[in-house]
């Protein structure tokens, strides 16, 4: 059997705590596929490295 690597996941509350925005604004970005979650059941989580990388991609200017 594969081993699988060591994966910490993140409940929903946990990511908009670390990301500061709300728990619908990371509903939204699961949702619209920018930030990867799994769903177990009911509920997503969402890899503590994927969390990461959105928070270090760059930003582009909307005006």
């Amino acid at each position: 059997m594969a081993e699988l690597p060591d994966v910490r996941f993140l409940t929903v509350a946990e990511v908009a705590d670390l990301m500061r925005v709300s728990k619908m604004t990371v509903y939204r970005l699961v949702h619209a596929g920018e930030l990867p979650a799994v769903r177990f059941g009911r509920s997503y989580r969402v890899p503590e490295s994927a969390v990461a990388e959105v928070v270090q991609r760059p930003v582009s200017d909307v005006g």
